[in-house]
């Protein structure tokens, strides 16, 4: 029998070791697995290298693990925020490594990792220092550098709810990364407010599908 809940965020968090490369979804705070977050940092995997669409805000979520020092690397579109004090801090400091990516150059990576392509060429950032020291090529009369996939050993998404064979449904905005990051990981790691039993879930509205996904946990509701 096909089952990937897990009981607990602590035991979700036991196979990540230290210099794992980890896709975060969340698009500022809205989507973010805070419980996640949380149980990564209890957890003490370090020399981490993070994928998400910030540098985290405030002091909790993203932000706190950046503040507990396990993270040597950062790849994001929008590092620095009103609420981004955490990685100033660590980047001023030279504690931490930003590797800056478009925010359409971002999704368009990790999709083509979940996709398997081997690379894409983006008009995007071509002309600027983002294209330094990469191929460019001239498509059509239109100028193109490539940029490579971005792959992840873990990924750790929020979604609405579950079910035991990892099929996943998202609320509203919530959504935002969380299903290229599942296609683009070895491994995903989906926190639900509900676990939901098998069948309850309307196909139709499946966004994720279980193939995707290795283990479900429930942070919320009470579960069957």
């Amino acid at each position: 029998m096909i089952d990937k809940s897990t009981s607990s965020v602590q035991e979700s968090m036991s196979g990540i070791k230290d210099g794992a490369t980890i896709m975060i979804g969340g698009f500022g705070t809205a989507g973010q697995p805070t419980e996640l977050i949380d149980a990564l940092i209890e957890q003490g995997a370090k020399d981490l290298t993070i994928v998400n669409n910030n540098a985290g805000n405030g002091d909790k979520g993203l932000a706190a693990l950046l503040k507990a020092g396990r993270v040597k690397k950062i790849i994001c579109s929008f590092p620095r925020q009103s609420d981004s004090y955490e990685f100033d801090k660590l980047y001023h400091a030279k504690k931490i490594e930003l590797e800056l990516v478009p925010q359409g150059n971002l999704v368009a990576r990790i999709e083509a990792a979940g996709a398997g392509l081997g690379a894409i060429f983006t008009p995007t950032g071509f002309g600027t220092l983002l294209a330094a020291g990469k191929e460019t090529r001239v498509i059509n009369g239109k100028n193109y550098i490539l940029e490579l996939p971005i792959f992840a050993d873990f990924s750790l998404i929020k979604a609405h709810k579950g079910d035991r064979w990892g099929n996943l449904v998202y609320r509203k905005s919530a959504r935002n990364f969380g299903p290229i990051m599942a296609a683009a990981a070895r491994c995903t790691i989906a926190q639900v407010q509900q676990v939901v039993p098998l069948g309850a879930l309307d196909p139709e509205h499946i966004v994720t599908p279980g193939i995707f996904v290795q283990h479900v946990v429930g942070v919320g509701a009470t579960q069957p």
